[in-house]
């Protein structure tokens, strides 16, 4: 394998230099030298060497904190367990979101397995909008429930929870988006991104549906401690683990310590498909084996959302917990077509966001208002505004009544969540929050423009920072004929990978394109040879108007060049042979 210092890409194709991912950050011995490839890809993402065993096969022991140490959550699991032993009506009150239908899922499922029957309330993300309102609130109190949970949202509810407490009604939140200094009225408020949080701030990176999982293992510890599994059996909380996996992937929050080991364990009781309703959605997704961490992300999570953006909000969390296969079965077929609608909606909303966006070239954050854009989609194409642009991005659907509401999604090391805060508190936002990836809001049509002339001071330096640092990172270095099946399946060994765990990238070359031609939606298919006359399949997606496809498109003259991307394996054929998904491309001549 070459040194990666051999190809010396100090600008590519797409403008960006190639480094060797690690090297010059993570200050370990440089004398040390991994004995084998995993090793050394966990070392590149700030594993030490101590912690390496630990780190290649993640477990939930070998990670879990007690959850004691998070402020309220000794309250909220003394509370809970009240309510099991009293038989007293709770109802879970969730997120229209991934995160949001997993946690509730979860909650609502060791509910039941303790003898309990909650009741769930998902909000009508058109009608009703994010998180708790008073209304729904106090509807839910009076129609009989003695305690309500809220899961991933309620942290900014300040209202709807004082109107809860008048209405004689528990409430615990259980969040993970950025709090303010001030706190609502809650009876516990369980969320490690709390200003005044102490040793539960360092698993600040949880998604809610992750934090929901402690608060059940402290819930059956308190139950435990209170003899109740004396004359019953104690449900097996790590058989939802599935449910933690599809929640945390899907929110997009960092692969690392317990998120990782969620994420690793989740996978294998997901592959056992004991849900029946996370089965039925598998079988819709058509996928034949067992689900990964890129299924959860793009295949299972955009069905369970799919409801929830399109007017149908509580299909994910009723398709999360039912036990009726034929029910699931219906529900995952009605996500699966929601899905397909979602896809067309967000496709016309992409476009004439991508139009509005050509004229904010001199912007550090991406703002951009339609009238009458669909509000369930505006966060995909956010992401896909970021992607594009390397920038952060806002967008907000205007209902053309005097009101905006916005979804953001950021790039690494750009804390958007507090940036939408510091609008908020600023008087410039009616509603807002979010973490450092994403951000939610609610603003006025005629302050657009003041918002967004404030996230750029506010932001400018951060974005500018962030780009000036983008690198292409390598994991390894190949001749073309080294990318085989033996390659990817190495790789998949560090993994599970995703947000903050980054999938291992390939440099391989000099190659040749012997043929290339555009396939699909704009992408960018090559064959590619080596010196050695040893030729790979590779593909660039949605690549054909840029730099790197037209390069890639007019390469044939001969002229060589290095080719970086991921290694994936390929089931077409007779048997399994490995490609390279492009991300850039260099001149080797």
């Amino acid at each position: 394998m070459p040194a990666p210092s051999a190809l010396n890409i100090s600008r590519s194709i797409l403008g960006q230099p190639w480094r060797w991912r690690g090297t010059e950050t993570d200050g370990r011995d440089p004398d040390f030298q991994p004995d084998d490839l995993v090793a050394s890809l966990l070392l590149a993402r700030g594993v030490t060497r101590e912690a390496i065993e630990a780190h290649r096969l993640p477990s939930i022991r070998g990670f879990m904190p007690d959850p004691s140490i998070f402020r309220d959550m000794d309250v909220a699991a003394e509370r809970m367990a009240d309510a099991v032993m009293r038989g007293e009506p709770v109802t879970i009150f969730g997120d229209y979101d991934v995160d949001g239908a997993t946690s509730a899922a979860l909650l609502i499922r060791l509910l039941r397995a303790l003898g309990s029957n909650p009741a769930a309330y998902i909000p009508d993300r058109l009608m009703e909008g994010y998180g708790p309102s008073g209304e729904a609130l106090v509807r839910i109190a009076a129609g009989g429930a003695r305690l309500i949970v809220t899961v991933d949202c309620g942290a900014q509810a300040f209202e709807a929870l004082e109107m809860a407490n008048a209405a004689g009604v528990d409430v615990i939140v259980v969040d993970h988006h950025k709090c303010a200094s001030a706190l609502p009225r809650a009876l516990a408020l369980v969320n490690p991104n709390r200003l005044d949080e102490g040793d539960g701030a360092a698993h600040g990176h949880l998604a809610a549906v992750g934090v929901a999982f402690l608060l059940g293992a402290a819930l059956l510890r308190t139950l435990r401690g209170r003899g109740w599994f004396a004359a019953r059996p104690e449900p097996r909380l790590l058989d939802l683990l599935d449910l933690v996996a599809l929640g945390t992937v899907a929110d997009v929050a960092q692969l690392r310590g317990l998120n990782r080991a969620f994420v690793a364990q989740g996978l294998k009781v997901m592959a056992n498909r004991r849900n029946i309703g996370l089965a039925a959605l598998i079988e819709a997704s058509r996928l034949d084996r067992a689900p990964t961490c890129t299924d959860l992300g793009f295949a299972l999570g955009p069905r369970i959302n799919a409801g929830g953006r399109v007017g149908k909000s509580d299909l994910g969390v009723r398709l999360l917990t039912t036990e009726d296969r034929a029910e699931a079965q219906a529900i995952a077929a009605e996500l699966d077509r929601l899905n397909e609608e979602r896809r067309a909606i967000e496709a016309l909303v992409q476009e004439q966001a991508e139009d509005a966006a050509r004229s904010q070239d001199n912007r550090a954050v991406i703002v951009v208002s339609g009238r009458n854009w669909h509000p369930g989609v505006i966060g995909i194409v956010a992401g896909r505004l970021k992607e594009k642009l390397g920038r952060p991005a806002i967008v907000i659907a205007d209902d053309g009544e005097g009101t905006g509401k916005g979804s953001g999604r950021s790039i690494g090391g750009v804390d958007l969540g507090a940036a939408v805060l510091a609008a908020k508190d600023s008087g410039l936002l009616v509603a807002g929050g979010g973490h450092a990836m994403a951000a939610g809001l609610t603003v006025a049509s005629d302050r657009v423009d003041a918002f967004g002339e404030f996230l750029d001071a506010h932001l400018a330096n951060d974005v500018a920072r962030a780009r000036d640092d983008r690198a292409l990172l390598l994991d390894a270095v190949v001749a073309p004929g080294g990318i085989g099946p033996a390659l990817v399946e190495a790789l998949e060994a560090g993994g599970p990978y995703g947000a903050g765990w980054p999938a291992p990238r390939v440099a391989a070359g000099p190659v040749r394109i012997v043929k290339a031609d555009i396939v699909g939606n704009g992408h960018v298919r090559a064959i590619v040879s080596g010196d050695d006359g040893r030729s790979i399949k590779t593909i660039a997606f949605r690549q054909a108007d840029t730099l790197l496809g037209q390069a890639l498109l007019g390469a044939g003259s001969g002229r060589r060049l290095w080719v970086a991307g991921r290694a994936r394996i390929d089931d077409w054929g007779s048997r399994p042979a490995a490609e390279l998904h492009l991300e850039d491309a260099a001149w080797a001549d």
